[in-house]
């Protein structure tokens, strides 16, 4: 299938809904959703739990497709796109942090690093690798296996492989979640310098107000729907 382009902002959301499940025990997650995000930008999804936040992020990257509505992110409509063409068309556009890392325990912190751009066939996946993790402080530990890192150095480590494609776009789902206060909030500044350094759009999720407020556009998201927008003074 080809996919078809649109003339937009880097994300584009319109009337964007999802429902999971089938009457009589659907539930409706996200409710007519209108969203634009520009280049550079970064921005905070804020909302408690069970607002929709985590199901939006992967409606916008493209991990779930919306029950009705569209989205286009860098002039690419997602919604016309096979999953395999979705596939393809994360490659080198999106990078995404989780909360729970998802590194291949098998593999070490050069290896989980390169494995995005081997699967592009990238020439130079190992050397981009070594570089990214060399810039998120574990130039000494790109050898070492994930058992082996603490939880801040595994973020760190799925930060340089969401990083090493070069995207233009970083979703980070709750990135802190799973870490002390002290080493999130270190995870946090690594994030927002890779974000300055790059010109990559930064999109976060979070349920914290503070983390939230380092944002330069905070997006409020209440029972599936958006609820605030505001821009940083």
């Amino acid at each position: 299938m080809m996919p078809s382009t649109v003339d937009s902002a880097l994300i584009a959301a319109r009337n964007v809904s999802l429902v999971l499940g089938r009457p009589p025990a659907s539930v409706e997650i996200l409710r007519g959703v209108d969203l634009d995000v520009a280049a550079g930008e970064s921005v905070a999804l804020l909302g408690p739990s069970g607002s929709g936040k985590s199901s939006l992020m992967a409606v916008l990257a493209g991990l779930e497709r919306p029950t009705g509505g569209t989205v286009s992110v860098a002039g690419l409509d997602f919604t016309t796109l096979d999953e395999d063409a979705l596939a393809v068309a994360r490659r080198g556009r999106i990078g995404i942090v989780l909360q729970a890392f998802h590194l291949l325990p098998t593999m070490t912190a050069l290896e989980n690093v390169a494995v995005p751009l081997e699967l592009t066939g990238e020439g130079d996946a190992f050397a981009r690798a070594t570089s990214e993790l060399a810039a998120v402080g574990l130039g000494r530990r790109i050898g070492h296996y994930p058992a082996q890192l603490s939880g801040g150095e595994q973020q760190r480590v799925a930060i340089a492989r969401a990083l090493v494609g070069r995207p233009a776009l970083i979703f980070a789902d709750e990135p802190t979640g799973n870490l002390d206060t002290t080493t999130g909030a270190s995870i946090m500044d690594l994030l927002f310098a890779r974000h300055a350094a790059s010109g990559t759009t930064l999109f976060i999720i979070t349920h914290d107000p503070g983390l939230a407020a380092r944002c330069a556009r905070v997006i409020e998201l209440g029972d599936g729907r958006i609820v605030g927008d505001r821009r940083s003074a």
